[in-house]
Formats: C-alpha cells, sequence, structure tokens
C-alpha cells in the first residue's frame, strides 16, 4: 500500500493526473478499499500471460466479496451497494478477458509511479529541461495576474465601502444642519448663523471629496476591467488552448496531460472578482440614487458602459470555462480514446472551470451526437447515428473528487439509423475516415443573466465492427497528430501529409504508453526507411495519409500502420516482459542485422519483428562461422498461434536444430549483444532451469505421467547445416541456399521426457 499512500500525500496539481487514471473500468474506490492487495501482484506478468490473469481476476472478485462482508458488518448500506456495482461492472466488461484487466491495471499503477516521480521532482525544485522551466515560469506570470485583478477587486469593494460610509456622514450631517435651522431662535441667532456656517463648510467639502471619491472608484473599475479582459484573453486563449493541445496529444498516447486544478483556480478568480465587480456597481447605483452630485456625475456616465463589458466578459469566461475532461472512451479500450462501436457503451465527462456553490446542481446539460452535421455539409454517404441511454445529467459537485463542478455520462451508446441502400462505397470516405462530434449543451441563469453553453468533444470515429479499430485509431492519430481544431470534420477529404518527426514521435507513443520502452533512434530509422524508401514519391520527408495507413507496403499486401499495429498487440499479449527489458531489437534491417552480428560469437542472436506478417510475429538470427566467414541462420517467424501455445521464453529456450542423423542441438547461446542465453530468459521461463517436476506420490506406481512440452525444431539436410567446426566450405551461391533453406522447413514436435 506504500505507492497508494505516498500518492495521497503529494501536490494537489499531480493528484489531479492520479483521478485522470481511474473510471468505470477499473474505478478508483476498488484501488482505495484493495490497495495493499493490488501493489503485492504481478500485474506486469499477469497482461502477458492468460493463466495468471484469469487467477488474479478472480482473486479481485473475491477480495471484493470480502470487502463487501466488511460493509455489511459496519452496516455500510451506501458502501456495500458501490461495491457490489463495481463487481458487477468488472465481470461485464473483464469476464472475457482477464489479460485485459491486467493490462488497465499494470498500466494504472505504472502511471501512478510515473506521477510519484514527478511530483518528489517538483517538491525538490528539480526542473530538468528548459520547457518545465518555462513551463513553470509561464505559471508563475499568471498567477500574478490573477492575484493582480483579485486583489484590485478586493480594493474597489473596500473603496465602495468607505464611500458608502462616507455617504452616510453626509447625510446624517446634512439631516442635522437642517433640523438646527429650523430650531434655532433669535437670542442664539447670531451664535447659531455662525456655527451653521461652519457646518455648511464641512457639508461642502465632503461634497466635493464624494465626487472625487466617486471618480477614483471609476477609474479603479475602469482599469479592473482592462486588466481582467488582457487576464481573462491569456488564460483564454493561450493557458487554456494549451491545455487542449495537450490533451490531444494525451489521447493519441503522449505525456499525461497537466492536470484541470491550476485552470480551475484562475478561472474561478476571475469569476469571483468580476462579481465583485457587479455587486460593487449595484451598490454604486444605490449611492446615486441617494445622493446626485452637480455636474456630470461619474457613476451615472460610466455605469451602463460597465455593467455591459463586466457580463460580457464574465459571459465569456464562463462558457470557455464549459470543458470536455474525459473524452469520449469505450472502458474495454481505455488507450483507444475516441474510437466508438455502435452498441457498446462509452463514458465521457466534462467540467466546468468556474467553481462557484450557488452553480450546484443548476446546470442540467444535454448530449447531442453531430448537432451541426447537416445534409449541406456533409459527403454521400454519410452516416447518421441516434445516441441511446441517459443523455442528460445534472452538474454536481459531488460528481468529482475534488469539489469541481462536474458530470460524467457512463452509459452512452450509439445506434447507426436505418437507411434505405446499402453504405458499402456510397461516398469518398470509408467508414474509419468519417468523423463525428458529440456536443453537450445546458444554459446559465443568473438574475440578469443567461449564458447558452456548449462544448463538444474531439471529432469521433464511429465503428460497427471491432476490426476497424486499428484503421479507426489510425484516423484518430493522424487527425489529433496534424490539427488543433476540434470540428473540422471533412479533414480526411483532403487529409494533409505528415512529417516524419512528428510521425515517428507518434509511434513512439504508441509503445511507450503501453510498455515501459518506447523506440530507440536505430528503431526509428528502420521504420523511417520502410516509409521514405527509393521507391517513394515523397519530398522532403513528407509522408501522405494513404501511404501510411492505405496503401500497400512495398511488396506486402497490408499497409504500414496495420503492420504496426499487430506488433503492439503481439508485443502487448505475448512479448510485454521481454520488450520492457529490452531484450528485443524489434525493428532492424537485414543489413543493419548482419553488421551487429558479423562481429559477435558464434551462436550470438537477436530477436526482430517480421516484416511480412499483418497480424505482427517474431523471429530470431544467430550467427555462426565458417571458413572464418559468418553465416546467417533466421527461423520462420512466430505468431500469436505459436506464441499462445508456448511462450516465447520456453521457444527460445528449447529450440533445436537437427540434420538427419545428427544429435539435435540448440544453436542460440547469447543474447546480442553478449548476454548469456539463460540469464537473459531463465526468469520466463515456464519451469526453472534442471528442476525436476514433483511426482504424484497419490498414484499406483508411485510416478506420475511423463511429462511433454512442444519444442521448436529446424529440420534441414545435413549438407547444408553443420557444425562450425565440421562445416564443408561453401560458395557464395551455396550460402544463399542455406539462408533460404533455414527456417522453411521449421515443426513443431512433442518432446517427451521422464523425470
Amino acid at each position: 500500500m506504500a505507492q497508494w499512500y505516498e500518492l495521497q500525500q503529494i501536490d494537489t496539481k499531480f493528484l489531479e493526473q492520479v483521478h485522470q487514471l481511474y473510471d468505470d473500468s477499473f474505478p478508483m474506490e476498488i484501488r482505495q478499499y484493495l490497495a495493499q492487495w493490488l501493489e503485492a501482484q504481478d500485474w506486469e506478468h499477469a497482461s502477458s500471460n492468460v493463466s495468471l490473469a484469469t487467477i488474479l481476476f478472480h482473486g479481485l472478485l473475491s477480495q471484493l466479496d470480502d470487502q463487501y462482508s466488511r460493509f455489511s458488518l459496519e452496516s455500510n448500506f451506501l458502501l456495500q451497494h458501490n461495491i457490489r456495482k463495481s463487481k458487477r461492472n468488472l465481470q461485464d466488461i473483464f469476464q472475457e478477458d482477464p489479460v485485459q484487466m491486467a493490462m488497465t491495471i499494470y498500466s494504472c499503477l505504472k502511471e501512478e509511479s510515473k506521477i510519484l516521480d514527478n511530483a518528489r521532482l517538483y517538491t525538490k525544485s528539480q526542473v530538468g529541461s528548459t520547457q518545465s522551466t518555462v513551463i513553470i515560469d509561464k505559471h508563475r506570470e499568471m498567477d500574478k495576474k490573477v492575484t493582480d485583478v483579485k486583489n484590485r477587486a478586493v480594493e474597489v469593494e473596500q473603496d465602495v465601502k468607505n464611500l458608502e460610509d462616507l455617504q452616510d456622514e453626509y447625510d446624517f450631517k446634512c439631516k442635522t444642519v437642517q433640523s438646527r435651522e429650523n430650531e434655532h431662535n433669535a437670542q442664539s441667532e447670531r451664535l447659531a448663523q455662525n456655527e451653521l456656517k461652519q457646518e455648511k463648510l464641512v457639508l461642502r467639502n465632503m461634497y466635493v471629496a464624494i465626487g472625487i471619491k466617486r471618480k477614483d472608484i471609476v477609474h479603479k473599475i475602469g482599469e479592473l476591467l482592462n486588466i481582467t479582459s488582457h487576464t481573462q484573453s491569456s488564460l483564454i486563449n493561450e493557458e487554456l488552448v494549451e491545455w487542449k493541445r495537450r490533451q490531444q496529444i494525451a489521447c493519441i498516447g503522449g505525456p499525461p496531460n497537466a492536470c484541470l486544478d491550476q485552470l480551475q483556480i484562475w478561472f474561478t478568480s476571475i469569476a469571483k472578482s468580476l462579481q465583485q465587480v457587479r455587486q460593487q456597481l449595484k451598490k454604486l447605483e444605490e449611492l446615486e440614487q441617494k445622493l446626485t452630485c452637480d455636474g456630470e456625475d461619474p457613476i451615472t456616465k460610466n455605469k451602463q458602459a460597465f455593467q455591459e463589458r463586466m457580463q460580457s466578459l464574465f459571459k465569456q469566461l464562463i462558457q470557455s470555462s464549459f470543458v470536455v475532461e474525459r473524452q469520449p472512451c469505450m472502458p474495454t479500450h481505455p488507450q483507444r480514446p475516441l474510437v466508438l462501436k455502435t452498441g457498446v457503451q462509452f463514458t465521457v465527462k466534462l467540467r466546468l472551470l468556474v467553481k462557484l456553490q450557488e452553480l450546484n446542481y443548476q446546470l442540467k446539460v444535454k448530449a447531442v451526437f453531430d448537432k451541426d452535421v447537416s445534409e449541406k455539409n456533409t459527403v454521400k454517404g454519410f452516416r447518421k447515428f441516434n445516441i441511446l441511454g441517459t443523455h442528460t445529467k445534472v452538474m454536481n459537485m459531488e460528481e468529482s473528487t475534488n469539489g469541481c463542478l462536474a458530470a460524467e455520462f457512463r452509459h452512452l451508446q450509439l445506434k447507426e439509423q436505418k437507411t434505405t441502400g446499402s453504405r458499402t462505397n456510397e461516398g469518398p470516405l470509408i467508414v474509419t475516415e468519417e468523423l463525428h462530434s458529440l456536443s453537450f449543451e445546458t444554459q446559465l441563469c443568473q438574475p440578469g443573466l443567461v449564458v447558452d453553453l456548449e462544448t463538444a468533444s474531439l471529432p469521433i470515429v464511429v465503428i460497427s465492427n471491432v476490426s476497424q479499430l486499428p484503421s479507426g485509431w489510425a484516423s484518430i492519430l493522424w487527425y489529433n497528430m496534424l490539427t488543433s481544431e476540434t470540428k473540422n470534420l471533412s479533414f480526411f477529404l483532403n487529409p494533409p501529409a505528415a512529417r516524419w518527426a512528428q510521425l515517428s514521435e507518434v509511434l513512439n507513443w504508441q509503445f511507450s504508453s503501453v510498455t515501459k520502452r518506447g523506440l530507440h533512434a536505430d528503431q526509428q530509422n528502420m521504420l523511417e526507411e520502410k516509409l521514405l524508401g527509393p521507391n517513394m514519391n515523397c519530398t522532403d520527408d513528407f509522408i501522405p495519409w494513404t501511404r501510411f495507413c492505405k496503401e500497400n507496403l512495398n511488396d506486402k499486401n497490408f499497409p504500414f500502420w496495420l503492420w504496426i499495429e499487430g506488433i503492439l498487440e503481439l508485443i502487448k499479449k505475448h512479448l510485454l516482459c521481454l520488450w520492457n527489458d529490452g531484450c528485443i531489437v524489434g525493428f532492424i534491417s537485414k543489413e543493419r542485422e548482419r553488421a551487429l552480428l558479423k562481429e559477435k560469437h558464434p551462436g550470438t542472436f537477436l530477436l526482430r519483428f517480421s516484416e511480412s506478417s499483418k497480424e505482427g510475429a517474431i523471429t530470431f538470427t544467430w550467427v555462426e562461422i565458417s571458413q572464418n566467414e559468418p553465416v546467417f541462420h533466421s527461423v520462420e517467424p512466430y505468431t500469436k498461434k505459436e506464441l499462445s501455445a508456448v511462450s516465447f521464453p520456453d521457444i527460445i529456450r528449447n529450440y533445436k536444430v537437427m540434420a538427419a542423423e545428427n544429435i539435435p542441438e540448440n544453436p542460440l547461446k547469447f543474447l546480442y549483444p553478449n548476454t548469456p542465453k539463460d540469464m537473459a530468459f531463465g526468469k520466463y521461463y515456464s519451469r526453472p532451469k534442471d528442476v525436476p517436476e514433483p511426482m504424484d506420490l497419490d498414484g499406483p506406481d508411485r510416478i506420475g505421467y511423463i511429462k511433454t512440452e512442444l519444442i521448436s525444431v529446424s529440420e534441414v539436410h545435413p549438407s547444408r547445416l553443420q557444425s562450425a567446426e565440421s562445416l564443408l566450405p561453401m560458395s557464395p551461391d551455396e550460402y544463399d541456399d542455406l539462408k533460404k533453406l533455414v527456417g522453411e522447413a521449421e515443426i513443431e514436435i512433442m518432446h517427451s521426457y521422464n523425470n
């Protein structure tokens, strides 16, 4: 529980990042109740091991049952209800795919660790980059501006109070002088007149002071509104815009988005200052009615303009503060937001950055799909959808953990409207290029002020089959990589090209967001070569959309992105630990592969991904020495089919090369560059090396079954594969023949052994 406890002690701005990690797919309350148990499990291993993931899934359900029993003893009905609901949701989402649950929990714990690291660095004031320093300096500058607005509003409020006191005193003295004038008699007439004259002179001076005070207050209000306008403009057009861009980047796997708490503090502070101005303008109007100044009264002259400007600023602030805090996402695919499947529930969370108690439960939000889409501005064949589920919610402060005004839609679904004829090939856009929008509307009503609020999600891709998910995700990547617009639904009618520098960063995020390791420079260079090879028509390293996702890759029958997506799925489900440990070179050309291996010891091998498999596949290449020349051997790549039966570390451990009448032997000795095989993979073997299996002592013969395991064997003709010591001299052509033969005859056999 150490990590969870430490997280609760960090700065608020980092706590908000923790809040954003959790939703219905894995609620924060489960993280809280089962913190110690969750942190004690090996979720990293489970995210690539179905058996362990299934065991942990049922263990989690059992832990929830125990927690439910504890709440029963405490007679805590509400917590009992919540824990039962959480358990049902977990069963609905992960019953058929416990590995996805393990991946979700592992991802949350990993992101928590990153947030903790950042919080520690922040606490120690160890800002390691110029960019971070610039951001902190900008925040400090904005803090100063907002504080200045706040202080000036307080100063105006105090000045108006002083003016009110001065006018009350003036009014009292006026009434006193008037009363004395009516009561004086002849005997004291001369004395009374002298006193009255003095008192009237004092009144006159007070009257002049009131006029000066009014002018001063009006001037300060004008300055306050000017400064507020400038500060608010920076907040809306710079800070909020930058946050929205960071949110786009986070949606496609980039760095976690900076929290909204700081923006909320600024928005709320300015909103409260504007409300103070409105109250003081009302007070000034009352004071004006009580006492009219000679000539042109500054209050009378400016009050209407001030009220209109104040309302305009407040309206703009409120409208800009209505944002989508968490973009639409299916709980079953938390790392693929903005791709929604018809008939599958999705969640989306809204937030009002102005936190005012009087707005609690006053804003009823309605969700609308494709609000601004009409027949005139859509292409032929554009699909239409109905939004199902509870599509109205009331914003409240109880919806969030930090008291902000929020509304989370948890049970929305999309259903395609039936149309006459077939959708297939009707329009210029395929299904996964068709962009849609989810809008949200509400209305703020205050005395003398009605404000219509509206915000929209980032563009959405709607799919009808899960097989369309990779292509739909490609569209989301391309859009959010290249534009900051939020409503350009016709983007893919003429999609812009991307520079390799942009695309390589996004590709790196696809790996680093679901694993502990992104792509290093050599791997990126290999991918760049595949996209910008000699047969490319790209200029200045620009890559068109069609090349990335639609055109077949060189001589293959699939595009670049689907190849990458297949490899990502292979890593997540079968190779996560090996990838995280850096065991997999992965993306490397054959020329580069040979250059790395040729100077190494015989039996040195490296792991790389196949370039010919759409589904994702991995192979290994090793080097031998013959006649002082290196000879390279590669096996037929392993796909998810083989890796589902036998783990890749076990394949490497038990791999054999066998020529007719020869003894099978494992040619794999050292993982590149020079790590002994068992040292690199030993901890991932299904059973410890050279440790016998326990016998079944309850059997009639006190012995167990003969154990079996699947192993991979490459069988070639003896003249084509020999040991380094006895390998016959070969011509270059024979070497080429050898390279073709190795791997082509790979078979899997049942290898039996008796303990």
